[in-house]
């Protein structure tokens, strides 16, 4: 057996380890409560809705408060706050506004919301998509995220039947193929986070259900939201001969490429969009887009806040609770698409199939010294099966290498019932871990 040793460094903190104090006070409002008496919700954005990540989180939110009642003027919006000291000033005017729950939509806003979370003792912070509330000893700070990784394989299903179209028709030119017969797909991903790489791993491996001899490309753009790189980086994944480009990043340059590639030199190529529907932009390009239902988590946030009941500390689910879909399906889509994805979403919904089967991929070659390089505490088999790996659910300062918070060492490779074997995402806490490096996935510029 091969054997890769080595600490999972999660994330960088600077923020030196404190105490915070006791969790915000709860009213039962009991299920008759006035609405519109409620305390005030606030909402720290990264950006607004011209950002198709914060506008699904906009929508989501209007959606939950318009379910339970609860009024626009309970709402406090702050648009186009950076992952700066910006979210602490937001913070203090929100508080200051009479928010008593406030929340943040961007990973970059945690170190902010945590110190927050720490002077208003009396205010519930959520800071989305972080990953060290449950260990922060700080009762008052939560995460949430959702189990993207299941939308992004259901896209990535819908691409392998275009891809199984495309091949049957005859469509792809010689340059489509590399030089072991696999067809190219692309992906525009934001930074190797481990989010990124659970998603397009994710993605890659639902074309790979459906067609088989596919290899991917991933070229980063070192921005969640960044037009004219993102449309750059398909562009150059389109001249290598992608006919498919998924996209981990927030804007609509991708999509607009591949579309404009379609209309002026009538390139095989389709795009697999990200968060909102990429139809509008890229009309016979798109295919779908992965994306997530906030709506989910925030209608259990705000009955939770409403009803007097404890707050979710780490929150995430997938299909189960229809907290992630992939948008309306493109006329480009290939025949029997839709009855493929709605086979592919039951399955998931019932637990039978698993996104990160360890039968369904491999690590060998120069992936292994690539996870070695990672830090990934794994083990693989003689056939590049994957058989162990532990998560350090700690954080710590990159910068002395001291752990900031401590947490537990898990074991990720579980089975079903059934004896099945799977990488279990999002189910120790809710930010993704998986950052393992597959065969058949090649990053161009990390």
């Amino acid at each position: 057996m091969k054997k890769l040793l080595s600490l999972v460094l999660v994330c960088a903190m600077t923020i030196a380890l404190v105490g915070c104090g006791q969790k915000a006070e709860r009213v039962d409002n009991g299920s008759g409560s006035d609405k519109s008496s409620a305390k005030k919700i606030g909402a720290i954005l990264l950006g607004d809705e011209t950002e198709g990540y914060t506008l699904a989180h906009i929508n989501g939110i209007k959606e939950a408060a318009k379910e339970l009642g609860i009024s626009d003027s309970d709402i406090v919006w702050k648009y186009n706050i950076s992952e700066s000291d910006e979210v602490s000033k937001a913070a203090d005017q929100l508080v200051a506004q009479g928010c008593k729950l406030i929340i943040s939509n961007s990973y970059g806003h945690q170190d902010y919301m945590y110190a927050a979370a720490q002077k208003y003792t009396d205010v519930d912070f959520v800071a989305m998509t972080g990953d060290y509330a449950a260990i922060s000893g700080c009762d008052n700070f939560y995460n949430a995220f959702t189990k993207v990784y299941e939308s992004r394989y259901v896209s990535g299903v819908v691409a392998g039947m275009k891809i199984a179209e495309l091949v049957k028709e005859d469509k792809i030119p010689a340059t489509g193929y590399d030089a072991d017969g696999n067809v190219k797909v692309g992906y525009v991903g934001a930074y190797p986070y481990a989010e990124v790489v659970s998603g397009y791993t994710a993605f890659y491996l639902g074309i790979k259900s459906v067609y088989d001899k596919v290899a991917m490309e991933v070229s980063y753009t070192d921005s969640w939201f960044d037009i004219e790189g993102e449309g750059a980086a398909a562009e150059s994944l389109m001249a290598d001969g992608c006919v498919i480009i998924g996209q981990h990043a927030d804007s609509t340059g991708a999509p607009s490429a591949v579309q404009a590639a379609q209309d002026s030199s009538n390139t095989v190529a389709f795009s697999v969009g990200y968060n909102v529907d990429m139809l509008d932009v890229a009309k016979t390009a798109a295919l779908t887009s992965a994306t997530n239902n906030w709506a989910a988590y925030y209608t259990t946030l705000f009955k939770a806040y409403e009803d007097g009941k404890e707050i979710p500390q780490n929150w995430a689910e997938g299909y189960d609770a229809d907290a992630v879909a992939i948008t309306k399906l493109g006329d480009s889509c290939a025949e029997g698409t839709a009855e493929k994805v709605a086979e592919v979403e039951a399955a998931l919904k019932d637990g039978s199939l698993h996104v990160f089967d360890t039968s369904k991929f491999t690590v060998t070659g120069k992936n292994v010294k690539k996870n070695e390089d990672n830090g990934l505490d794994l083990e693989i088999d003689d056939n590049g099966a994957v058989t162990s790996n532990k998560i350090d659910l700690s954080i710590i300062d990159f910068a002395t290498g001291d752990v900031t918070y401590k947490g537990d060492t898990v074991e990720a490779i579980v089975k079903d019932d059934n004896g099945a074997t799977y990488f279990d995402e999002s189910s120790f806490r809710s930010a993704p871990y998986f950052q393992i490096r597959i065969d058949g996935i090649t990053e161009l510029n990390k």
